[in-house]
Order: C-alpha cells, then structure tokens, then sequence
C-alpha cells in the first residue's frame, strides 16, 4: 500500500499533480501486485547457510543473475548517463534489477541470523559475509538512483511505478531462486499472468497520461467536446523553449530557458 498512498499524499501535501487517470492506474497497480501476491506459491523452507548456498549456485539461478548483472551495468554505464535524466524507467529499472540482489540477501541473513542464535559457526561461514557486501552494495546502489529519480521526476510517478518493477522482479527471483513453478497450480499460473498485465495497465494508465489535466470535476466536458484533455507539464525541471517572433526566419537562434 505504501507506494500508491505515497504517490496520492504527494498531489496533496507536495502540490504535485495526479489525475484521475493517475489514480486509476495506482488502484490498478496495487489491485494487480495484490493477485501476484495471492497467487505467488509459498517459499521453499530453507533452514541453513548450506541451502542456501546451494540453492545460489544452481546454474538456473547463475544464468539469470549474469543475465541480472548485464542489464544493470547496461543501464549504468550506457543508457542511464545518456536518457537518465529525461527517462523515468531507467533509474527505477536500475533501482528494482538491483533489488533482487538485495531481498536475496536479506533472505540468506535472515537465517544466518537464526543460526546464529541457535548456535551455529555462521561467522566462519564465507556466505555470510558474501551475503552483506552484496546487501549494502546493492542498498547503496538503490538509494543513489532512487534519490536521482526523485530529484528529477514527479513523486506521484516514482513511487508506483518502482512498486510496481520492484515487485515483478522480487517475485520472479523467488521463484526462479527456490523453484516455487513446480508447485504451481493452473488457477495461481492464471491469477499471476492476469495480475501482471492488470500492473501493465495500471502503469500505462499512470505514466502515459500524466500530463493530462483530467478529474472528476472536468471529465464530463472532456468526454462531451470529444477533445484532448489540456495538458499540464509537471515535472521538477521543464525545458521551455522560447521564440518570440512567429514569422522569425529558421537562422534565427532560439532561446532556451529552464526553470527549476
């Protein structure tokens, strides 16, 4: 609940704007996690150190942390340097690819920490320390790129839409990591593939009408003019360009002003 809440706090107390449409797609976003969520099988029950290790080291696993592993580094180093900052998608991408490294990780400490009270030698075991570099790594990684996003885009849009991302990577790890398909039934295989596309819709609902000055009050004349809904630009930082003079010739050079 905290991402859509979040985003419709944020149209009130930080006077960021969220139409009926944006609110439409967060509703459909929760609605959607919610099924993935009901329909996600249970975790398979691992107990210690030396399950989990093994259940890391299966090549499935390796396979789709390399492929993990790619996709954030080609976002880092190449599209986020280059689109980052007109993008919302890709610092938010950055920030969930990297969150299935850091759930992992509090996964494997997390029964780290229970042997730990129970007795076991869980400080000489190397997976536990490998466990905590990649959990802050990969925390401080989230942080930096969230904050960027935050600082750049509408508060209304990052928190769903990284909910949203978040959420689908966090569970298909699990069930990549512990196998959770076999155990799945045709009704959960249908209630997860209608919950992600409900997110789909709900995240195009928020993000390609953002812009769209459209609410209760004024919907009726939008629907009966039959005409776009006027458009409000929104985010922190708008690039307006500026020409004065409408029959000025093409070699004239035009001004460009930001305002933050």
């Amino acid at each position: 609940f905290s991402a859509p809440c979040s985003a419709i706090l944020s149209s009130y107390l930080l006077g960021e704007r969220l139409n009926l449409l944006g609110k439409l797609g967060c509703m459909l976003s929760l609605v959607g996690s919610t099924v993935m969520v009901i329909h996600a099988p249970e975790d398979e029950e691992v107990t210690t150190l030396d399950e989990m290790s093994s259940k890391l080291k299966e090549p499935g696993f390796l396979a789709y942390a390399a492929i993990l592993l790619a996709v954030c580094f080609l976002l880092i180093f190449y599209l986020a340097p280059r689109y980052g900052q007109s993008n919302i998608l890709i610092y938010l991408t950055i920030c969930s690819v990297i969150g299935a490294f850091s759930v992992s990780s509090v996964k494997g400490l997390g029964i780290a920490i229970k042997g730990f009270f129970a007795g076991q030698p869980v400080l000489q075991h190397p997976l536990t320390w490998i466990l905590v570099i990649t959990l802050v790594a990969s925390i401080t990684t989230q942080i930096n790129y969230l904050n960027k996003s935050l600082d750049i885009f509408n508060t209304s849009l990052v928190f769903p839409i990284y909910y949203v991302l978040f959420t689908t990577i966090v569970i298909t790890t699990s069930i990549i990591l512990f196998k959770e398909w076999v155990t799945m039934t045709v009704v959960d295989i249908i209630g997860t593939v209608c919950g992600f596309l409900t997110i789909i819709l709900g995240v195009f609902l928020l993000h390609a009408f953002k812009d769209m000055d459209v609410s209760l009050g004024n919907l009726p004349e939008v629907l009966q003019s039959g005409q776009q809904a006027p458009v409000t630009r929104d985010d922190k930082n708008i690039l307006i360009e500026v020409d004065n003079s409408s029959i000025a010739p093409e070699d004239k050079p035009k001004v460009f002003m930001i305002y933050t």
